[in-house]
């Protein structure tokens, strides 16, 4: 038996609005159970909060579904003994061990109950056909299902960082590092697909942040949400993921993207744009960290771009040389293969791939990646 991350979020900054401050909510998130074990420990983290925060208090209990529904059996953690908790900023907590009887494709229901005001910025938006939040007003942690009058579903996790497992030694967690196109859908369907061909050993933890670059990272707070750069998160998130065997990487787009010029966008100046070289250095410093850490990196090429709203042509031969490093250099998934085609020297999205904004993949796009990836590392473990 050994400890393994079977869930887990990168860390950033939601997108601001004049509302800093929670008090009297409650948070709860039904997270996917892929593997059975005895006991559990999750990490709180406000690594990216410029102040401390008070967690009132945490409870898990099972559920049956991906909704608000838990059992009526429950059990609250505690950290040092204490059910409350104080995360000093720019810093996480881990939970004391809890004894609860895990089985494979249940859920665990998390609630977080914060009592007084709390800086409630740092978070991550995520989205996937295993993935769902709630907030409702009130302490509502021991409530079998929330209000439905004084709760709302949301996409954004709010300091739950990982959640660790007791569990056989041949179970393993693999990681999804990367930005918006991993914060959506396509590791959720990896892990159903794995599932699907009876692989129920890997847990698939997504650590992605909409917006984040590898080279550069704002600090205006127009684009706060969009997160650290690579050196200053990659280790943070790589790091704490218990038994992670493989890294799968698809990331850089936004470094192509991103820079319009001073004279159309003040935080977006041309003197960001990166080489396809200085790109792959980046990745170069991924695969240093996963190296020290003995994990295994897989990279994912870059998507098609054409007809987004800064397309360029640079644009293109930038990402399509970026992209044949990868390919010619590391283990990699041909993401952009599989829902694009090549013409003129041009990526375009397939028909039914692009979510309509000529960047993002559609969700039959997400499965298709999803189903690659898993099939990628199928063909690995044989």
């Amino acid at each position: 038996m050994k400890w393994t991350t079977f869930w887990g979020n990168a860390q950033s900054s939601v997108v601001p609005q004049p509302q800093r401050y929670a008090k009297d909510l409650t948070l709860r998130y039904p997270i996917f159970i892929p593997f059975d074990g005895t006991k559990i420990r999750i990490t709180l983290d406000n690594f990216c909060v410029e102040e401390c925060v008070t967690i009132d208090s945490v409870l898990v209990s099972i559920g049956n579904e991906l909704s608000d529904k838990q059992s009526n059996e429950f059990k609250y953690l505690t950290f040092n003994k204490n059910k409350s908790v104080t995360i000093d900023n720019n810093s996480y907590v881990i939970s004391d061990e809890l004894d609860i009887n895990l089985k494979s494709n249940e859920y665990l229901i998390v609630s977080i109950y914060l009592k007084d005001y709390t800086n409630l910025t740092g978070g991550v938006d995520i989205k996937g056909p295993l993935s769902k939040g709630y907030f409702a007003y009130g302490n509502q942690i021991e409530n079998n299902k929330l209000d439905i009058n004084t709760s709302k579903s949301t996409s954004w996790v709010y300091f739950l960082s990982n959640i660790d497992i007791y569990t056989n030694d041949n179970n393993m967690a693999l990681i999804c590092y990367g930005d918006s196109i991993t914060s959506q859908d396509w590791p959720d369907y990896m892990l159903l697909h794995l599932r699907e061909n009876n692989i129920n050993n890997i847990a698939v933890i997504r650590k992605a942040v909409s917006g984040t670059r590898i080279l550069r990272q704002y600090e205006c707070i127009t684009y706060k949400s969009y997160g650290l750069n690579g050196k200053n998160r990659f280790m943070h998130e790589i790091s704490s993921v218990l038994n992670a065997k493989y890294v799968i990487i698809q990331h850089g787009i936004n470094d192509i993207i991103h820079p319009v010029g001073e004279d159309i966008n003040i935080f977006r100046p041309m003197s960001d744009l990166p080489t396809a070289n200085e790109l792959f250095e980046g990745i170069n410093y991924y695969k240093e960290c996963l190296d020290k850490l003995n994990v295994k990196m897989i990279v994912g090429t870059l998507l098609p771009i054409y007809n987004w709203r800064t397309y360029m042509p640079f644009r293109e031969t930038l990402k399509n040389d970026f992209n044949k490093l990868l390919m010619d250099n590391y283990e990699c998934i041909d993401f952009q293969s599989e829902i694009g085609f090549l013409k003129d020297d041009i990526w375009y999205f397939k028909d039914g791939c692009d979510s309509g904004d000529h960047l993002h993949p559609s969700k039959d796009a997400y499965n298709k990646m999803g189903n690659l990836a898993a099939k990628y590392i199928i063909n690995k473990l044989k």
